[in-house]
């Protein structure tokens, strides 16, 4: 009897500057312009630098979905300068999934990805910024053990910034 059970996305890591990885980042910049609340101005798109997503100061990934070929969302880690003494920063950029795909638990899948990627490389803490407009990325990251705090960045699409602490490996649950 075949396995009915939803299978995991699979994530693979990528360039920024790959074909598929630019095709996801411009649907993500064109989603959020078409959504970005007017009273906000206008939605200023920034593809990410390609140096500051490969290993060991961060990475790339897309997700794919497990029976077919393509990819249906992405997301990136890439390690900040300028942290509170003792701490090893990254941030989370770019964590998007095609409206399609949405409500599988895959944009947790993704987090919980990339924090597992971020604390390979030596993070003891996480941060991003989003938009309040976002009120499913606020859901998701509120759940996940994210905390609001004061702004670290100048990002004109930003209303809001989150912060979580990292475990070690050994002790993650």
């Amino acid at each position: 009897m075949p396995d009915s059970r939803p299978q995991p996305p699979r994530f693979t890591d990528t360039p920024v500057t790959d074909a598929a990885a630019h095709a996801l980042l411009t649907a993500y910049f064109t989603e959020r312009a078409l959504s970005f609340p007017a009273q906000q101005g206008r939605y200023r798109p920034s593809f990410p630098a390609a140096e500051q997503f490969v290993p060991p100061v961060g990475v790339f990934l897309l997700l794919g979905e497990p029976a077919a070929e393509g990819f249906v969302g992405c997301g990136g880690i890439r390690r900040l300068d300028g942290a509170p003494a003792g701490t090893v920063r990254y941030e989370i950029k770019h964590l998007w999934l095609h409206p399609s795909t949405r409500g599988r638990g895959w944009g947790r899948s993704l987090l919980a990805e990339l924090e597992r990627r971020a604390r390979g490389f030596g993070a003891t803490e996480v941060v991003l910024d989003t938009n309040a407009s976002l009120l499913a990325a606020g859901a998701l990251y509120a759940s996940a053990g994210y905390a609001e705090i004061e702004a670290y960045n100048t990002n004109p699409n930003a209303t809001t910034w989150y912060s979580k602490p990292l475990l070690s490996e050994s002790a993650a649950p």
